[in-house]
């Protein structure tokens, strides 16, 4: 499991009801109902997943998720996550209100664009990003919207968004030294814990 979701997971309640939207295949969620006992639903638009959700005996409802969460009453859930998904949405300002208008809490992780070889890829050759860390080309990507650190906690501050936690996550390790006192250039991941 990506390390993302070892953290995020760590931020759940056992017996919590919770909802994941883009859950893929349904591992999050199926752990999360192993492990610590929770009441889960997941969100995802690709039937080849749903089907796998399905497989692994995950609550999963087929919906977009730019066109808001209106079939979840207002608190929900204990927890809304969306991991590796808010730079695929279309509006996702839009989709962060309605995280937290259905759960009591959210976390959300995403790839931290301003990381220095994004930076430094760009700058050397002139042309978007390709790596392991960015495995898309720019004409078949399904990332839109391409967030750093700063950008993010920019977004929340002005939209009155409290940061509970954050981690970062670097090389396959969490939290080191470095990306912590310079996230936005060191960072690979982020991982925030979000409420109103």
């Amino acid at each position: 499991m990506r390390i993302d979701l070892d953290i995020l997971q760590n931020w759940i309640a056992p017996q919590s009801r919770v909802l994941d939207l883009g859950c893929g295949s349904g591992s999050l969620l199926s752990k999360l109902a192993a492990e610590k006992n929770i009441t889960g639903y997941g969100i995802e638009i690709d039937q080849e997943k749903i089907t796998r959700c399905i497989e692994r005996r995950v609550n999963v409802i087929e919906q977009d998720l730019d066109a808001g969460l209106k079939n979840f009453a207002d608190g929900s859930f204990d927890t809304v996550v969306m991991s590796q998904t808010l730079q695929a949405v279309r509006y996702p300002h839009l989709v962060l209100d309605e995280m937290l208008r259905v759960g009591r809490e959210c976390i959300v992780s995403f790839p931290n664009f301003g990381h220095w070889r994004s930076r430094f890829y760009l700058a050397l050759r002139g042309h978007m990003p390709v790596s392991e860390f960015m495995p898309y080309t720019w004409y078949d990507t399904p990332n839109i919207h391409f967030c750093t650190v700063d950008d993010f906690e920019d977004f929340c501050r002005e939209r009155n968004i409290r940061i509970l936690n954050r981690r970062y996550v670097t090389g396959g390790r969490d939290d080191n030294a470095l990306s912590v006192r310079w996230p936005n250039m060191l960072a690979e991941t982020a991982v925030y814990r979000l409420a109103r």
